[in-house]
């Protein structure tokens, strides 16, 4: 019992953080385009805006469960197969990649408008404006958006887990479920509310850190 839940853990915390690390950088310099683009903005373009918008949202607005047998050719084409943690990444970050896009884009244009002016003043380009200002001060923000990307990655890698992925989601189906161990059941529960908790801990840590360390600058 203990061998197969530590390997479940193994597994789900593997996808939990590939898809995280993934979603990172790539839905940071979304979200940042997002924010950058929007009208009244130095880089205003509504087109860009409203189509990336809509992408986004659209994404968003599919059940977690409806994307992964969506994109099942897809994750095949990039892994070679549908199952097991590796594939599970793929329909993860998609998942992940809108959220945490937009929560980045809520981040950066909470930044007060003087700071790009200067920078403009300096002669600083589009792209220094965006990662040497915008996305520096708005990081603990983005940081507290991606460990809200990392919770909600826990709770999408057990419905993953259902469909082939391994993990606890598998255990608490296969074992709990299906075979009507109330262990199993009760152990996966206390470890996934434990991951969840542990994330949020880190993330706060890592975002009072990141604001004594800018208060310093």
């Amino acid at each position: 019992m203990l061998h197969e839940l530590l390997n479940a853990l193994e597994e789900t915390l593997f996808m939990i953080f590939a898809a995280g690390l993934i979603t990172w950088f790539i839905g940071l310099p979304l979200g940042a385009i997002l924010s950058v683009t929007a009208p009244q903005k130095f880089l205003a373009n509504t087109y860009v805006h409203t189509s990336l918008n809509f992408l986004l949202n659209t994404t968003r607005s599919i059940p977690y469960i409806v994307l992964m047998i969506a994109v099942i050719p897809f994750t095949h084409f990039v892994v070679g197969s549908v199952d097991g943690c590796v594939a599970a990444v793929i329909p993860l970050t998609l998942a992940a990649v809108p959220h945490f896009a937009q929560l980045c884009e809520k981040a950066i244009s909470r930044i007060q408008p003087g700071l790009i002016e200067a920078a403009e003043a300096a002669g600083a380009s589009s792209f220094q404006i965006i990662y040497k200002i915008l996305i520096p001060e708005a990081l603990p923000n983005i940081i507290k958006g991606l460990t809200i990307t990392l919770t909600h990655l826990v709770g999408y890698s057990t419905i993953a887990g259902a469909l082939g992925a391994g993990g606890l989601g598998a255990i608490m189906i296969q074992k709990g479920y299906q075979a009507f161990h109330i262990d199993y059941v009760l152990i996966t529960l206390f470890l996934l509310i434990a991951l969840v908790q542990i994330i949020q801990s880190c993330g706060n840590y890592i975002v009072h850190g990141s604001i004594h360390t800018s208060s310093n600058v």
